[in-house]
């Protein structure tokens, strides 16, 4: 198969099964770093990697060359077979999930967080454990916050951004707040903001997170997709 021909198999995919280089191929180009066919976010902003389905020999390569030696990332799909040197990791489950239901509602009391805001949106992080965030995650999308007393206690944002969807991630809440339906406004809250862009909500969890997935259901969000990330490590 000829490059071009891969190139058009590729964008026949529905920008979900590719998400990370559909987002790096358009609203997220400028956070993008390429070797042949496989992308990868500036590790500032990201950990993503984005591929093929199968990796032949350039790819792994190319993988190796963006990683660096030692480097880790996670893969879509659990039948990956990397070349000598590399080290599998782990693998874990996953969902997919489509906000196409998704009842959104705008809120008031939410402010619109910024990159001033970073070492409070990561000491929430930290108590919370949504999932890898990094120093300059905030600028993949609107991210929202609230604060009680001053003081940041919920947040949620946009994460992925492949053509006409947006991921809503890094939804938490501070221990001490839980049971208040805080995630249901920020999600419902992010969910308005991408809507008002013509797109539609999606988000992943970890297939473990049963809780989660349980509120995202109530939320109106369907499964789309299970799958497995396979966590490997460059020679």
């Amino acid at each position: 198969m000829t490059i071009d021909a891969t190139i058009e198999t590729e964008l026949a995919l529905h920008p979900l099964d590719d998400p990370v280089r559909a987002s790096l191929r358009g609203e997220h180009r400028r956070f993008a770093d390429w070797s042949g066919r496989i992308g990868r976010y500036d590790p500032e902003v990201a950990r993503f990697v984005g591929h093929p389905p199968v990796l032949d020999d350039q790819d792994w390569a190319d993988l190796a060359t963006l990683l660096g030696p030692g480097g880790s990332t996670a893969l879509r799909g659990a039948r990956h077979v990397p070349p000598a040197g590399w080290t599998v990791l782990d693998h874990v489950g996953s969902v997919q999930m489509d906000g196409t239901a998704l009842h959104v509602a705008a809120d008031p009391e939410l402010e619109v967080l910024t990159p001033a805001e970073l070492p409070e949106i990561l000491d929430l992080i930290a108590r919370t454990e949504p999932g890898p965030y990094a120093p300059r995650t905030i600028e993949m999308g609107t991210y929202l916050g609230l604060r009680v007393d001053g003081r940041l206690i919920a947040m949620a944002g946009e994460r992925l951004h492949p053509p006409g969807w947006t991921e809503i991630s890094a939804v938490c809440t501070d221990p001490a707040y839980r049971g208040r339906g805080l995630a249901t406004r920020l999600i419902r809250a992010v969910g308005a903001g991408i809507r008002a862009r013509g797109e539609t909500p999606f988000l992943h969890a970890l297939a473990t997170n049963t809780t989660a997935i349980s509120l995202y259901e109530t939320l109106g969000f369907t499964l789309r997709k299970r799958g497995t990330l396979t966590f490997l490590q460059a020679p």
